[in-house]
């Protein structure tokens, strides 16, 4: 498979798929979203992949959606984006393969809501997490679907409110990820983990999961409508088109309250 904004590798039983927008810290475009889904899609229908593991190219994992391919367009754009985005994540949790994030640098917003969505994640000491949506004006409610069903309500809150990058060692404690170690050790640790996952029988893992998360997350997809219908209009309120405008043009917001 070839894409323009991610890579795919399979390495004997083990999928690798690698956000490949370094210049952009990897943020979400649509066409990288779109490329996650057809790319998730085909190794949901492959028997030879066991697990998959999500990394990303360069000093962090993903800084959220990709901003610029939002501001001054329509309302039917940034539909469009949140609704492909909750098609990945729910993917991820779909689809029959154990999915591990492998995690350096930052991952915000939708960036900590792939964490997230992931089965399993594994993080360098060094890696940051948060939702920093209040400080554009436009509050992070679609990662929250899955943050909050990782860490639990009081910590999501804490970070959805605050906006407070949470250190890789707060983030194993809450539940966030599953492992930390040292940057140098990341890869191997992960592949050591995605290795030791593909032993199993793919029927086996792929009953377990899909019973894992029907009992667990029966209200994902309606969660998500409602967070993705919640955001884009947030977006279009007079602080979420001045947050995102301050936030491209690198400078301070200036609140209306409205």
């Amino acid at each position: 498979m070839e894409f323009q904004n991610i890579l795919y590798e399979k390495s004997d039983a083990l999928g690798i798929v690698t956000l490949n927008r370094p210049a952009r810290q990897n943020a979400l475009s649509i066409a990288l979203l779109e490329e996650m889904n057809r790319c998730l899609a085909a190794v949901a229908e492959s028997r030879e992949v066991k697990t998959l593991v999500i990394r990303a190219a360069g000093r962090n994992f993903c800084a959220g959606h990709d901003l610029s391919d939002l501001a001054g367009r329509e309302i039917a754009v940034h539909n469009r984006m949140f609704a492909i985005c909750s098609e990945m994540m729910l993917r991820l949790q779909r689809m029959p393969q154990p999915v591990i994030a492998q995690v350096q640098g930052i991952a915000t917003a939708a960036g900590c809501q792939l964490v997230a969505a992931c089965d399993l994640a594994v993080a360098e000491e060094g890696a940051r997490f948060g939702t920093p949506g209040v400080n554009i004006g436009v509050f992070c409610s679609s990662p929250a679907v899955s943050i909050v069903r990782a860490v639990g309500r009081k910590r999501a809150l804490e970070m959805l409110f605050t906006a407070r990058l949470i250190s890789a060692r707060e983030a194993v404690e809450w539940g966030l990820v599953n492992r930390v170690v040292p940057a140098d050790g990341l890869e191997a640790e992960t592949m050591e983990l995605a290795r030791h996952i593909a032993k199993a029988s793919l029927s086996c893992l792929a009953a377990g999961k899909q019973a894992f998360y029907s009992q667990v997350n029966l209200s994902d997809a309606a969660a998500y409508d409602l967070a993705s219908n919640v955001i884009v209009n947030n977006f279009f309120t007079e602080d979420g088109k001045e947050g995102v405008a301050a936030f491209l043009e690198k400078r301070k917001p200036v609140w209306k309250d409205r």
